[in-house]
This record gives C-alpha cells, structure tokens and sequence, in this order.
C-alpha cells in the first residue's frame, strides 16, 4: 500500500488551518458520495486502506498532492476545486475550471441543452 499521509502536529495548528482541515475532509466525503463510492472503492482505486480514507474524511489526515490529483480524477474534478477554493481569492478561478472540466466531459447534445438552459436563467437576469 502506498499510504502516503501527512500528518500536521496539532500543537502547530490554528483555528483557521482546523477549519479549512475540516472544509476539505467534507469535500472529499461528498464528492466520494455523489460519485456512489463507497470508502472501499476509494481505497482500492487510491492503493489504500479503507481506514486512511476514513481518517482524510474525519479530517484526522490529510492526503498528499499526488493522491489528491488521482482523488480529483476519480470524482471527476479538477484538483482546483479539490483544495482551491479554500483561499477567498482563488475561489472564482477554482470555480470557473470546474465548470469548464464539467462542460468538457458534455457530448455534443448535451452542450447545446445547457446553452439553452443559461440562455433562459440569463434572461431573467435582464429583466
């Protein structure tokens, strides 16, 4: 297994650092969850224990930067939205790249139904 983790001295760590620990562990819980992963599943696609992926979701651990790029692959996000949109300021650019991964992963029908869609929220927005 390659169970790579990092573990942050709790002695060194700030309320702010707690915070964005914890806003991250949810990320990574929902997007197992809105992909129909079970802990297990993450584990095995990751070369982990099912244990390492409860501990990152419970925010007792945190991945490293190269599981968190194959944890973005499997949930089909990108790794700016993964751990990006922690920082206020790097928010808009966080979101804009997954509506473009979101968008990319469209056929062709698909694109021109959500054009239709933004056409029709967009007019109301005129009025």
């Amino acid at each position: 297994m390659i169970g790579e983790m990092i573990i942050m001295p709790k002695s060194r760590i700030t309320e702010k650092e707690k915070k964005e620990s914890q806003q991250r562990a949810a990320k990574v819980k929902q997007l197992r969850i809105d992909n129909k992963l079970t802990q297990a599943d993450v584990a095995k696609e990751l070369n982990v224990t099912p244990g390492f992926i409860s501990n990152v979701e419970k925010g007792r651990t945190a991945m490293s930067l190269r599981l968190l790029v194959y944890y973005a692959r499997l949930t089909g996000t990108t790794l700016d939205m993964l751990v990006g949109d922690m920082i206020p300021e790097y928010q808009k650019d966080a979101l804009d790249h997954e509506l473009h991964a979101a968008v990319s992963r469209l056929n062709e029908n698909e694109k021109r139904k959500l054009i239709r869609i933004l056409d029709i929220l967009l007019e109301g927005k005129q009025e």
